[in-house]
């Protein structure tokens, strides 16, 4: 936002409740939560792919305080992003029922509100989406206080079992020393929410991030050391060369942006076990996103990021089954390829209340919490579990799950918690076996997927 602009944003008000209606809602559900009817999958997604990612601040503050001209560019902005797969925008206030008119993703966030209510940040994907949120800073400073201003986390799901989280981000402006202080705060808040969160996914971090390499008071390079990360600009066009802190500012003058230019927009990215990502595309994509008299659109011009991905063939990953719920977790942290289970633990009464696996190796994995009562299996020589069903419902509002079943290979099961009429069953790939599990988990399973690893 634009400090000198900023001060009007409280008379507002009246402007920010024009654009709240949510478009494609049905888009916060994953393809097997939304389903009554019985799936049978075998997790053998495809193995590689490709896609498309655009960060882009459009300006969406109010026509007179915008640095750009929102009035007349967001529908232009509209049609311009329709070609890219995912695409995080910043800004996206008092405009935003223009630009999702012109737009065509299939699934779009639905708008938190015009200023002063709404943070600005929406998500458009040709992928679907589950577990939205939209999390507020813990510090801000001036008129950046006036919006709540924040992040937001998202999985989207781009194949079979194959999620990626998603953070849309856009930090405290300016550079006097509350600013940087705030600045500062914000970048160590996203990077704890990434390392409690994310363990063992992939992640992709994109945003107006207001932070500069160059800028000895940003903390921008703590997304790389504490979470994992790469900067696309630092991978593909400085060849892994990371600006010195306090050195020369890399800037262009705008509108005269090149790649070679730091600018505040980051894309970040980092693998999993299971998923590769290779960048091999980057783009301060400023010819595509001009007026006919070659004016920008924005006040930022749009970055783009092409991956292309692949999987490990020594895991596969069954689709997420459930609710957005409780706090994430994800097995692969501590399987490799030839991990084997000998005992499976399963807690649970009227709904299923922890799920675990004991390694061969002596290791214990479990999730959720200490109610119900404890179920054990344990595996015969040659046996493993072949198939998992699944049941969900609704407990307190939230989807949880409510039964899961594990079959083996020579016809045991282990159960517990109740059916229901949502049901899906996973079945592992030929070669392959149940191993461990990711999803969501508190006092009981919220949201579960099954890892597989070769037999």
């Amino acid at each position: 936002m634009k400090k000198t602009k900023m001060f009007l944003l409280v008379l507002l008000a009246s402007l920010a409740g024009c654009d709240h209606e949510a478009v494609n809602p049905q888009a916060s559900t994953s393809p097997s939560t939304s389903s009554e009817l019985s799936v049978t999958s075998s997790a053998r997604a495809a193995s590689t792919g490709t896609f498309s990612v655009l960060t882009y601040n459009v300006a969406g503050l109010p026509e007179g305080l915008s640095s750009s001209h929102p009035e007349a560019n967001t529908s232009e902005i509209g049609q311009r992003i329709r070609n890219y797969d995912i695409v995080h925008v910043q800004e996206d206030f008092n405009y935003h029922a223009t630009l999702y008119a012109n737009d065509n993703h299939a699934y779009r966030t639905p708008t938190s509100g015009g200023v002063p209510f709404g943070d600005g940040l929406n998500t458009l994907s040709k992928f679907p989406y589950t577990d939205f949120q939209r999390i507020k800073w813990n510090n801000c400073n001036g008129t950046d206080c006036l919006t709540p201003k924040g992040f937001t986390y998202s999985r989207i799901r781009i194949n079979e079992g194959i999620y990626i989280d998603f953070y849309n981000a856009h930090p405290n402006a300016g550079t006097e020393a509350a600013d940087l202080s705030a600045r500062h705060a914000n970048i160590t808040q996203l990077s704890q929410f990434i390392a409690q969160n994310s363990v063992g996914n992939a992640v992709i971090v994109m945003g107006d991030l207001n932070c500069r390499y160059t800028r000895a008071e940003d903390n921008v390079r703590e997304l790389i050391t504490n979470n994992g990360l790469t900067d696309a600009w630092i991978q593909l066009i400085r060849q892994g060369n990371i600006p010195a802190a306090g050195s020369n500012p890399i800037l262009c003058e705008f509108p005269n942006m090149a790649n070679p230019c730091e600018v505040v927009d980051k894309i970040f990215y980092r693998d999993s076990k299971f998923i590769d990502f290779t960048p091999t595309y980057y783009q301060l994509d400023n010819p595509d996103f001009v007026t006919d008299d070659n004016q920008p659109l924005s006040d930022h011009y749009p970055l783009l990021t092409n991956f292309s991905w692949s999987i490990n063939n020594g895991f596969a990953l069954s689709d997420l089954f459930g609710g957005p719920h409780g706090t994430p977790f994800n097995d692969l942290v501590t399987l490799n390829t030839s991990s084997i289970a000998s005992k499976f633990i399963l807690r649970g009464g009227s709904r299923v209340d922890n799920v675990g696996v004991l390694l061969n190796n002596g290791t214990t994995l479990t999730h959720g919490g200490s109610g119900g009562t404890e179920k054990t299996l344990t595996l015969n020589t040659g046996e493993y579990v072949q198939s998992v069903k699944l049941c969900s419902g609704q407990k307190d509002g939230h989807t949880r799950v409510f039964y899961i079943e594990l079959r083996t290979n020579q016809g045991r099961t282990l159960s517990t918690g109740s059916q229901t009429s949502s049901t899906v069953t996973y079945t592992a790939p030929t070669g392959m076996k149940v191993t461990g599990f990711y999803g969501n988990s508190g006092d009981e399973v919220d949201q579960l997927g099954i890892i597989y690893t070769n037999l």
